[in-house]
């Protein structure tokens, strides 16, 4: 009997496998797992065998997000960071301790500020120049769908109440049209393309350390939603690259490639080349990211109905299709035909049944193909389009963490959507019963990358650490077995690693450790866990012990 080189005993072993989803021990040996069950494993231990007593800690699948800007979170972590402010007065005192620690830096950049720190979501010039006046600023909000910059941020850019609005962005101003300093979408890059591009070293460090924080939180694959030049950033290819080359990428890495917006079709065989050579290791860019829509809170997501004002009027504002809905269609039939995945942003009622038509056309024109697109976000919902998930074979890629009352969402999303349509919003549960395929994801830096925390939000729909009890719409809340199995099997198989998700026999031993059993425990302590170890294809990749 061959002996195996790592051995986990004394479970709870939760194996992700509906035919037996309890075990006690597991067997690994080379990459992949080799046996999976109780006292019996042990017969495979061996002088040479590494044995883990789990003394009643959880084995899970590794950890997979289906949505996320690994290398732009990695990167954004050295810059002035505003994560987790709460208040104008928090940003600006950070903005200003950074500037003075950096005083050498000719920009001041950086991200992570929320958009209820400030009144309607719009900060201004005026109150940045408070902070810094001497340099130019420009920060990324937390969903990176907008930028705060200063006045001589703006004056570089040559940017005045003469300015046009781009097709794709707003340009907030003041009474007499100069600009505020808050662009939104396509408008921040007038500013962002004057900032300086980090190098080829920055980015790679930035992937370094965000693979670092990744395992951490038992993490062992990803999706990068974003792979190409948008809005100023460059493009994080070649960090994956030469991370991949050098084997110091140790997570399962697919990418997927900017589809231009401000292009058609013609961009097709530059996607198919950059597919040929942006793969090697564990590194692959088979998908292709179309974002179709914006944000709800700067009303820009595409809706079916127009946005209320804040005396519960109808406007004339529906938000933006960023790609013709017609024209979507052939563009995903196309790359459905090239064998690409077709990774959508869908935010918005009318982005989401856009994004399902696309596919739709698609599987009517090129049959039933194994592509496997996925719509990331789906905050708003129409309950007529739930059931064509799993109609069409389109994936639910969800972002547990923003489905919960927090100020953002009672304060500038709900009062513009009216009861009806927030009542369509995350519709998790209801995507579930419908048979939609559920992979889940944490659009990091935009929002915590923490599984568990993930986790909490789709069991509970309440963030960690609430203390009022709101529950945000309870009937769309998640079992924890099947929140667990989007964030395992379901990323998985979104991310073309269709030989890790789950515990099982002859899969790659992609595993992590907890502290405790979540599964028998507390709903409301999920996010009190904590990731004792990871491991990627058999190999130590992080541990707290």
């Amino acid at each position: 009997m061959t002996q195996a080189d790592l051995v986990f005993t004394h479970g709870p072993v939760h194996t992700g496998d509906a035919a037996r989803t309890r075990a006690s021990s597991l067997a690994v040996t080379g990459e992949r797992i080799t046996a999976v069950g109780h006292d019996e494993v042990r017969e495979l231990i061996g002088p040479r065998t590494e044995v883990v007593d789990l003394s009643g800690k959880l084995l899970l699948p590794g950890f997979q997000d289906a949505h996320i800007h690994a290398v732009f979170g990695g990167t954004e972590s050295a810059a002035c960071d505003l994560t987790g402010t709460v208040s104008a007065a928090e940003c600006l005192e950070r903005i200003r301790a950074y500037a003075e620690a950096n005083p050498g830096q000719a920009w001041i950049t950086g991200s992570g500020w929320s958009l209820e720190a400030f009144d309607g979501g719009l900060p201004t010039r005026h109150l940045l120049d408070s902070a810094v006046a001497d340099r130019p600023v420009y920060l990324t909000n937390r969903d990176h769908h907008g930028a705060w910059a200063n006045t001589r941020a703006l004056e570089l850019a040559g940017l005045t109440r003469h300015t046009p609005d781009p097709a794709d962005g707003r340009i907030e101003r003041e009474a007499d049209g100069t600009p505020t300093g808050m662009l939104q979408e396509g408008a921040t890059a007038l500013v962002a393309r004057l900032v300086p591009a980090g190098t080829a070293a920055d980015r790679l460090d930035g992937l370094l350390r965000a693979q670092r924080l990744l395992h951490s939180l038992g993490i062992t694959g990803w999706q990068d939603a974003l792979l190409g030049e948008f809005n100023g950033q460059p493009d994080p290819t070649d960090a994956y690259l030469a991370a991949a080359r050098s084997g110091a990428l140790t997570a399962r890495v697919t990418g997927a490639l900017w589809w231009d917006r401000d292009r058609g079709a013609e961009q097709i065989p530059e996607l198919v080349a950059r597919r040929a050579e942006s793969s090697h290791g564990r590194f692959r860019a088979g998908s292709v990211k179309i974002m179709q829509d914006g944000i709800a809170e700067n009303f820009t997501a595409a809706m079916t109905s127009p946005y209320l004002d804040g005396c519960g009027c109808a406007t004339a504002n529906s938000g933006l299709s960023f790609v013709d809905p017609v024209e979507l269609r052939g563009y995903v039939t196309q790359l459905d035909a090239l064998g690409f995945q077709v990774h959508f942003h869908a935010l918005g009622d009318r982005a989401v049944r856009e994004a399902l038509d696309a596919v739709e056309a698609a599987r009517a024109a090129n049959g039933r193909r194994d592509t496997r697109h996925h719509l990331a976000h789906l905050q708003v919902v129409h309950p007529d389009d739930i059931r064509r998930f799993a109609e069409v074979g389109a994936i639910a890629n969800i972002q547990p963490l923003w489905a919960a009352h927090e100020p953002q969402m009672d304060e500038l999303t709900i009062p513009f959507l009216g009861p009806e349509r927030a009542a369509w919003q995350y519709p998790f549960g209801a995507l579930h019963r419908a048979g939609a395929t559920l992979a889940a994801g944490s659009d990091w830096p935009v929002s915590s990358p923490d599984p568990l925390a993930g986790l909490h939000v789709a069991v509970n729909r309440m963030e960690p650490g609430t203390v009022d009890g709101r529950v945000f719409l309870p009937e769309q809340r998640l079992d924890l077995a099947t929140a667990v199995a989007a964030y395992t099997a379901g990323s998985a198989h979104v991310n073309g690693h269709d030989d890790a998700g789950t515990l099982t026999v002859g899969r790659l031993a992609d595993l992590v450790v907890l502290d405790r059993d979540i599964l028998t425990g507390p709903a409301e302590e999920i996010a009190a866990a904590r990731v004792l170890r990871t491991y990627v294809g058999g190999q130590l990749v992080h541990t707290a012990d």
